[in-house]
């Protein structure tokens, strides 16, 4: 969770979200680097009292500040498009996931078990929660150190399934199947929310991934079961 005074990302709690706020620190870098670097050169130039004749017809200078910035771009785009084809690799999922959006609710289908699925709603205002507005009344259980595949569509209009901790957002599309994937390396619970625009009760609609063992989540199927 999200905490006061933090400016920065959620806590990660995947392999790709560790990778992602990595990227991001490293390219902040970069950019601070720069933003130093043009802002000592703007000082200069306006306190500096002397002139550079040569300086409008410089063969040198041209070179280098059109190949400084390819060179920049480069060393941030490689990165990039490696952390960017590795979120899209689905590989050998163990468990997968349906999530279907609805004004202004979430379906939770467990395609691996057969007739497990259920609606999560909002928390009732009066109801005992952690958070206010981000409670559900049925949470999504899923076994930790597990690679879930994610299935994600919406009934009615567009809807973003969201997990910040889990680097996860992904457009529910009607009439489309979109796919992702990801690895919960530790247990606890992830909080996230509808991240599209969908209507009036766009902000309640929360969502709520409890990270659990693999035997609390097989009893927790079974006792899904025989609620059946």
């Amino acid at each position: 969770m999200m905490t006061w005074g933090q400016f920065g990302f959620q806590n990660s709690a995947s392999p790709l979200m560790e990778q992602l706020i990595f990227f991001y620190d490293h390219t902040m870098v970069v950019l601070i680097l720069i933003t130093t670097f043009v802002g000592y050169l703007l000082s200069s130039i306006f306190f500096n009292k002397f002139l550079n004749r040569f300086l409008l017809e410089n063969q040198t200078t041209e070179i280098i500040w059109t190949t400084l910035p390819a060179i920049i771009l480069i060393f941030i785009a490689l990165p990039s498009l490696n952390l960017l084809y590795l979120l899209d690799e689905v590989n050998n999922p163990n468990l997968t996931l349906k999530v279907i959006g609805h004004q202004w609710y979430w379906t939770y289908e467990y395609s691996d078990f057969p007739q497990v699925e259920f609606d999560s709603y909002l928390s009732p205002s009066d109801a005992p929660s952690l958070f206010r507005l981000l409670d559900v009344d049925n949470r999504t259980i899923l076994p930790m150190n597990t690679q879930v595949r994610v299935l994600i569509t919406a009934a009615d209009v567009i809807h973003s399934w969201t997990l910040p901790s889990l680097g996860i957002k992904v457009d529910a599309v009607p009439g489309r199947l979109n796919q992702t994937s990801f690895f919960s390396n530790q247990p606890g619970l992830f909080f996230g929310q509808c991240s599209e625009i969908c209507g009036a009760n766009h902000s309640f609609m929360p969502i709520i991934v409890e990270s659990v063992s693999m035997d609390h989540f097989l009893k927790w199927i079974l006792l899904m079961k025989e609620e059946i």
